[in-house]
């Protein structure tokens, strides 16, 4: 299926790694010019310089810091003086530690609310006046923004904000020809999703193995996802190939989620 993604210009951030790189990679592969970001720049250039000689197009790496306005700003403007627009606009960002509300400061909150909710909002009205009728802006939360999950509750309050953001733009933007959507995964084979197993094992006692095992037990089709699969999810819905799809948040999740 050809989505029409050829020659478009996709900003894709948090994509060294994990699934924001699976996006970049599904979108690279289908022919779209990718710039992608990453807290270390190094990283982000590696896997700038991976994907183009994978895909056969013009990929960029930049360093940049989602919680971080200036930073936003930079990326934004080195995306612009190499390509002069943005086509389709990926908001992703590392999530906020695992943990019980108890534990929980002022300070967790504060960060979690501009690593994660603050990081959309400005990635969004940063990009926003450079987007031509016809681009799209897709966002990733989690499951847990629909059913929470244990020790995750700065992402799911944080997430779920981001939610909101997704209905609220796509209503907005409609009118300008600018679909807004959402990504809610489940558990994917992501370093993330292994740390948060090593964080359940050191609390419960078990080993990585156990907690990890116990975790896969929940998921109807028995196994993690991998990136290429959340990929070529959110690759169809930042192309043209879904422009009837807009204000919506898909789970992408195995079966976990048993609410209908």
């Amino acid at each position: 299926m050809d989505l029409g993604l050829k020659d478009r210009v996709a900003m894709v951030a948090a994509a060294s790694k994990g699934l924001g790189y699976g996006v970049a990679r599904a979108l690279a592969r289908d022919g779209a010019r990718v710039a992608l970001c990453s807290r270390n720049g190094p990283a982000a250039k590696a896997a700038a310089d991976r994907l183009s000689v994978e895909a056969g197009v013009e990929v960029m790496g930049t360093a940049c810091d989602v919680s971080d306005p200036a930073a936003i700003g930079a990326w934004r403007d080195a995306v612009l003086a190499r390509w002069g627009h943005v086509d389709a606009l990926l908001v992703n960002a590392g999530g906020p530690p695992a943990m019980l509300f108890k534990e929980m400061t002022d300070q967790h909150w504060r960060d979690a609310f501009e690593l994660t909710l603050m990081s959309a909002v400005r990635l969004i009205r940063a990009t926003l006046p450079h987007m031509p009728k016809g681009s799209a802006i897709l966002t990733i939360t989690s499951s847990s923004v629909r059913e929470p999950v244990e020790r995750l509750g700065l992402s799911t309050v944080m997430r779920a904000g981001v939610s909101g953001l997704v209905k609220t733009l796509a209503d907005e933007l409609a009118g300008d020809g600018i679909r807004v959507n959402n990504l809610m995964p489940g558990r994917f084979d992501t370093d993330r999703v292994a740390a948060l197993d090593r964080n359940t094992a050191e609390k419960t006692g078990v080993t990585f193995e156990q907690a990890r095992a116990q975790s896969i037990a929940r998921i109807p089709l028995g196994r993690l996802g991998t990136i290429d699969e959340f990929g070529a999810a959110a690759a169809f819905l930042l192309s043209p190939a879904a422009s009837y799809i807009t204000g919506v948040s898909l789970r992408l999740d195995g079966g976990m989620m048993r609410s209908i």
